[in-house]
């Protein structure tokens, strides 16, 4: 079962996911884990989004996201359990795999 993370512990995973960002850092926002991209097309930002959604889907969590044009914006928290768990983590981990 996934449990909340302590702040030590999402600290941790924040240093280490921010080592794979390709553009703007991950940040904690409003107790969510929280990142905007950028791409170069509607297109291109509306692919990764379905790529994404297949993940989110294989891994039973599914972000809070929101796009306009070529950007779209993310909040990942784990409502089951009130904050963040390692779910948001293999989430932000393979949305940084993805970007391109």
């Amino acid at each position: 079962m996934t449990e909340k993370l302590t702040e030590r512990e999402i600290a941790h995973h924040l240093e280490t996911l921010n080592k794979l960002a390709k553009d703007d850092m991950w940040v904690i926002v409003n107790g969510k884990l929280h990142k905007q991209f950028k791409f170069k097309s509607f297109i291109r930002a509306f692919g990764w989004m379905s790529q994404i959604a297949i993940w989110a889907e294989k891994l039973k969590h599914h972000p809070e996201w929101f796009n306009v044009y070529n950007t779209v914006k993310v909040d990942l928290v784990t409502h089951d359990v009130g904050g963040i768990s390692e779910l948001d983590f293999q989430l932000a981990t393979k949305m940084e795999t993805f970007k391109s």
